[in-house]
């Protein structure tokens, strides 16, 4: 089973520049979780709650450890998780693009 989570959109501070420290800004969430599914519901609401909190709470430096950081937990919280292919983006930080970085992950289980 696959779960597709597309264009999460939320503020956060994120970022290693001194105004990202201070000003909250858009990020875009982009998942999709591989799962076992024989009686392993996995709420997607639940993720999206989970990804929110961690991001908002943790104020990441850099967007590869918010990356590692999310695969850790989400693996973590649900054991039916085959994959997780999760992308995150910073819409507005360059005037000219969007930025992003994403990363794919296998569970050891």
């Amino acid at each position: 089973m696959t779960i597709h989570i597309e264009d999460l959109k939320f503020q956060c501070i994120i970022g290693i520049l001194d105004f990202e420290r201070t000003t909250p800004q858009d990020v875009i969430i982009n998942l999709t979780i591989e799962y076992n599914y024989k009686n392993n519901f996995i709420n997607y609401a639940d993720v999206v709650e989970i990804i929110k909190k961690t991001m908002i709470k943790s104020e990441f430096f850099l967007i590869e450890d918010a990356l590692e950081s999310l695969n850790l937990k989400l693996i973590k919280e649900y054991k039916a998780i085959k994959s997780i292919n999760l992308k995150i983006t910073k819409p507005s930080i360059l005037p000219d693009c969007k930025v992003s970085v994403s990363n794919y992950c296998k569970s050891q289980s």
